[in-house]
């Protein structure tokens, strides 16, 4: 390593993210210096002053870089830094704007990398909230309910595993596959897991760190993010072929199950499995409240549901829209 060339690439995708951008490229910037680090700014067209902000970091650190993504989306803006900046450059560290961090996340990050030989370490993604429905949203995202259980969405001890939350990558074993598939608005990461294990690299999830992200803090916005959601899962099955897991498949029948009330005025049993889907959820939420006795997250129950229902719709449309025809060797 040279002092013209650095040893890692710290990524940040964002689009609209004046009101942590600032904090968080001061929470970055000493490990930049720690590990002879570029900080890649990666923007898709703020218009909240974002970009100004940036700016002015910029001026005063040279290590800190603004780069437009015209296209918009985070998978694009990580293929877009590393082919502009990666030369020379080992580790791609890939930084969530609307996250949260400890000051040693990218120290720990490559450590774990250079003492396991992972190709890619991924870490738990712990939720936190602090309005009403933002933490009944955190309480289910961090629940089995919520997210069926998902290893990336509780802590770990460290271990080898199929998919995390994206953190570092080997920017060779980046390259070699071929980065991330940019028609994947959504589930980008997932859909690199599986193209990096066919490949034969290793994934580690750290168990030495891990980051904080705080999730929507409307139903709405909630909603169309899992819909988001399950179209890129449904996206990820129909390229590569995969069987999607159990804890997949379950909610993969709540979209059926709010279709059949249609007909519970002429068949009253039709209604049964929703009344016990939303039974559970709901019945969830409250025994969640009254165990950790705060009501605040007595909506966990309703934030699970529509998780749930997103993430089902969007996967189905997906998966029934048509589809371009496969290009044949």
């Amino acid at each position: 390593m040279t002092q013209s060339t650095p040893s890692s690439l710290i990524v940040v995708p964002c689009l609209n993210e004046a009101a942590h951008i600032g904090a968080l490229l001061e929470q970055l910037r000493p490990a930049a210096a720690r590990l002879d680090a570029r900080i890649v700014v990666v923007d898709g067209g703020s218009a909240d002053g974002t970009q100004a902000i940036v700016e002015k970091v910029a001026a005063e650190d040279p290590r800190v870089i603004l780069l437009a993504n015209p296209k918009r989306i985070q998978s694009a803006a990580i293929n877009l830094a590393v082919a502009t900046f990666g030369d020379g450059a080992d580790f791609l560290v890939r930084i969530d704007a609307h996250g949260g961090y400890p000051a040693d996340y990218c120290d720990r990050l490559v450590k774990e990398a250079l003492a396991t030989g992972a190709d890619s370490v991924v870490v738990s993604m712990l939720t936190s909230g602090t309005g009403t429905v933002q933490k009944a949203v955190a309480a289910a995202q961090n629940s089995k309910l919520g997210t069926g259980g998902s290893k990336h969405r509780h802590s770990s001890a460290g271990e080898w595993v199929d998919h995390g939350h994206h953190a570092l990558m080997r920017i060779a074993a980046f390259r070699a596959v071929g980065g991330y598939d940019e028609s994947f608005s959504h589930n980008e990461d997932a859909e690199l897991d599986h193209r990096l294990r066919l490949a034969g690299c290793r994934i580690w999830m750290s168990g030495r760190t891990q980051m904080v992200y705080y999730p929507r803090s409307t139903l709405k916005g909630l909603f169309f993010q899992y819909l988001g959601y399950g179209r890129g899962r449904a996206k990820n099955v129909l390229k590569h072929r995969m069987m999607p897991k159990l804890r997949q498949m379950i909610p993969l029948l709540v979209f059926p199950v709010v279709l059949l009330t249609v007909f519970a005025p002429l068949f009253v049993l039709a209604a049964v499995p929703f009344l016990t889907w939303a039974a559970v959820c709901l019945g969830y939420g409250v025994v969640t409240a009254i165990g950790q006795r705060n009501p605040a997250i007595a909506l966990a129950g309703v934030s699970a549901m529509v998780m749930h229902l997103g993430w089902s719709m969007g996967f189905w449309l997906q998966l029934l829209s048509p589809q371009p025809a496969r290009e044949v060797a």
